[in-house]
């Protein structure tokens, strides 16, 4: 495949992928009737050049775009009502998510609440999906990554925090999906390193976590093997050479088709990142690449005969457990990965309820190996004081 070309694609939604592609937003609200959309993203995005261009743009089309960026970088029940607020006061009529993980949940999380009276937690990933006809359709979504990282383009889902129980919960509908994606390299190119790094791993975990569930999906285990073909080798290099462009869009599109493949499940290390994420604000694609190796040990036995086919698609030179644990410590050492919770900020107080909360995260039923609260307990211990050391 040439990845610096313009590509089509129709699955699982409608995706337009190649350099230079955002320029066609305006073309896309005008197709499918939106005159005023509301552009979603996050704090650290609001002033970033592509965000003014963006708007620019859309307004010389003759549209009517907003700006709502009151997201942090763990996104809050308490933004997303203070979004669809805005979303009903100023009239709009669609919406584009467009950042990394954080802009992106809050644009889609906003758009499953902007046209109805449910409470936000009625659309809690384990509950019966809330009742939506024409009366209270949901709007029309664009979503539109700026991170190799999240690969949660293609569907509705978003992680909230609830800021009573300091819980990070999925939300989501069968009845909503983007009606177009754009995956544009050209604007991963500025993502500083440790951002390159980070959502870059968070990816990676997509894929391993989704592969190794023990369940037979064929599509969302091809996806899961193709990301980490992409992810893998180019990862250090995006990190190395960040004006890489086509190493940027292998990227973008193993992290698209790793968020593919998570529509299977995930598993520990999402479930713990989540609620270390809640409890004490840290960057999820950073968590998450802390606490994989420990995940990696304790899954080891129920994953030995997925490692062969993961090893093959990042191209080692071994088939066996061990030299895929090495590898993918070996990657967190050249992305300047800290090796283990507590020197994010993450204290020792915190280790019991933070198991409890892993335990009913929507991951932690799909790990290959269950845990009860005192494995769970000691896994997040490992990860706190140990990690990859």
């Amino acid at each position: 495949m040439d990845y610096l070309s313009f590509q089509n694609w129709t699955f699982p939604v409608p995706i337009r992928y190649g350099p230079g592609r955002i320029k066609e937003l305006s073309e896309i609200c005008q197709i499918k009737g939106i005159k005023k959309p509301l552009v979603v993203t996050d704090h650290g995005s609001k002033n970033l050049k592509f965000i003014e261009n963006i708007l620019n743009d859309l307004e010389d089309h003759q549209l009517k775009p907003g700006l709502f960026s009151n997201i942090s970088p763990n996104p809050r029940d308490s933004e997303i009502l203070e979004g669809k607020l805005n979303f009903n006061k100023g009239g709009y009529d669609g919406i584009i998510a467009i950042g990394g993980g954080s802009g992106m949940d809050g644009g889609k999380a906003i758009s499953l609440v902007a046209n109805n009276d449910y409470d936000i937690w009625d659309f809690e990933w384990e509950k019966k999906p809330p009742e939506i006809n024409e009366d209270n359709k949901f709007p029309p979504l664009i979503c539109i990554p700026t991170t190799a990282g999240t690969g949660a383009e293609t569907e509705s889902s978003a992680m909230v925090t609830d800021t009573k129980l300091f819980v990070k919960w999925c939300i989501a509908h069968p009845q909503q999906k983007p009606i177009e994606v754009i995956l544009d390299p050209e604007l991963t190119l500025e993502l500083p390193k440790n951002l390159t790094a980070w959502t870059g791993v968070d990816a990676l975990v997509h894929a391993i976590e989704a592969y190794v569930i023990d369940d037979f999906h064929p599509l969302c285990d091809a996806s899961a093997i193709e990301g980490l073909r992409l992810i893998y080798p180019n990862l250090p290099i995006v990190y190395n050479e960040p004006s890489n462009l086509e190493a940027r869009g292998k990227m973008l599109v193993g992290s698209c088709l790793a968020g593919i493949s998570f529509l299977k499940g995930l598993g520990f290390v999402h479930a713990i990142s989540h609620m270390v994420g809640a409890e004490f604000d840290t960057q999820h694609g950073l968590t998450n690449a802390i606490v994989l190796p420990s995940v990696l040990k304790y899954n080891r036995h129920v994953m030995d005969k997925k490692i062969p086919i993961m090893s093959e698609a990042m191209g080692l030179k071994k088939n066996d457990f061990d030299n895929f644990y090495q590898s993918i410590c070996d990657l967190l050492n050249q992305l300047n990965i800290p090796k283990n919770l507590s020197e994010i900020g993450v204290e020792d107080n915190a280790i019991n309820s933070l198991a409890e909360k892993a335990l009913k995260d929507s991951a932690y039923s799909t790990n290959p190996r269950l845990a009860s609260f005192e494995e769970m307990r000691e896994l997040i211990k490992e990860s706190l004081h140990n990690g990859r050391s």
